[in-house]
């Protein structure tokens, strides 16, 4: 597991930038947003989280881990479905996350060029593969390759935190989040991370 190098840079420019964010880092001192150095668990983890809360997804992913080990290509493919189905994936997110697998396995997903590529590019190829969405791809950005200005803004929980910490609880249009995640540039993704913590007791990993 390892964090983002810009972590700690991040949460300085953060609490000078931010009233709410500098109370929020304040709150979790010694936490930090981490991930596994292996991209399809990444993606596998994402796309359990798609449309369930944090606490279920954690949930889900510790039952798959249970039953396969390390989540990895070959672990999870000689896994039977019906195996698949008792950790609580739904038959949809199995044939996502084979489908994920599959393009792996056949170079459509190209790991040794992502370093070099935008975030748009690293996105449209991974929206190509059914069952990643522009939401899956963005936690892959953030989880995965620790790209440090990302603001996922089809995420609920973010929304949500955004309103209550901004708005009295009051939803606000993206274009006003948009606003409000300004002096939060470049490191919008620190930003996401302490909001989504102001929420759960569970950390968000991916």
């Amino acid at each position: 597991m390892t964090h983002p190098p810009y972590w700690f840079e991040a949460k300085e420019y953060l609490a000078k930038s931010d009233r709410t964010l500098s109370n929020l880092i304040a709150t979790y001192p010694h936490e930090t947003m981490k991930s596994a150095l292996n991209p399809f668990s990444t993606l596998v983890r994402a796309i359990i989280g798609q449309q369930i809360s944090v606490k279920a997804a954690s949930a889900i992913s510790s039952r798959l881990e249970a039953l396969i080990g390390t989540i990895s290509i070959k672990h999870y493919l000689a896994a039977g479905d019906e195996e698949l189905r008792q950790c609580g994936l739904s038959r949809a997110k199995i044939r996502y996350i084979t489908n994920v697998a599959n393009a792996f396995e056949k170079g459509l997903l190209t790991p040794s060029q992502w370093t070099e590529m935008d975030e748009s590019s690293i996105e449209k190829q991974l929206t190509s593969i059914s069952g990643i969405g522009k939401w899956t791809a963005q936690m892959f950005l953030i989880f995965y390759l620790h790209r440090p200005d990302i603001l996922p803004l089809s995420d609920i929980g973010l929304l949500k935190a955004i309103a209550l910490h901004y708005s009295s609880g009051k939803q606000l249009s993206k274009t006003e989040v948009l606003e409000i995640s300004q002096p939060w540039k470049p490191y919008r993704t620190v930003a996401t991370w302490y909001l989504w913590r102001s929420l759960d007791p569970i950390v968000v990993q991916y």
